[in-house]
């Protein structure tokens, strides 16, 4: 079952979410901001035994335009603190895809802390420009039931590659 406003609010008085904006509560979910972009500079390789994330390079602006196929890293403005007995899905808003783009991200563990990073596609043929602080996604969370574990990978504390 997803979080209502009121279970939000009392989850954000123990810390939640940091850099909160309270313009973007609303009544299921919150809208998270973007923070920083990141262009992907390098190849990168996922095996068995062995990884290789890619090198990125920070896009320093306040705006960005995504060409037609484009795809970038893009970090929250917000950074969250997950209790152990909560899981987050980032959907996309759908100003978002109503544009041409799509957002690629991963379930949120319990026990997580940091910024989230996750990938944002041009889908379209028309060029897509963001803003720094603009909402890109919505957060919402859901109890986990039964044992779980927290979070102990690699981009703990958010780390982006």
């Amino acid at each position: 079952m997803l979080l209502g406003r009121e279970r939000i609010n009392d989850l954000l008085k123990a810390g939640l979410i940091e850099n909160f904006s309270p313009e973007s509560l609303g009544g299921a979910g919150y809208d998270l901001r973007l923070g920083r972009m990141y262009s992907i500079e390098s190849d990168s390789h996922l095996g068995v035994r062995s990884r290789k994330t890619p090198e990125v390079k920070e896009i320093e602006s306040d705006s960005y335009t995504l060409k037609p196929g484009e795809y970038v890293l893009v970090e929250t403005a917000e950074r969250l603190n997950m209790p152990g007995n909560l899981a987050a899905r980032v959907l996309n808003r759908s100003t978002v895809f109503r544009c041409g783009c799509t957002l690629v991200n991963a379930l949120v563990d319990p026990g997580y802390k940091g910024t989230l990073t996750f990938g944002l596609k041009n889908l379209s043929d028309k060029n897509f420009t963001v803003e720094v602080g603009a909402k890109i996604g919505q957060i919402v969370f859901e109890e986990v039931g039964g044992e779980t574990s927290n979070y102990e990978g690699r981009y703990q504390g958010g780390k982006v590659v």
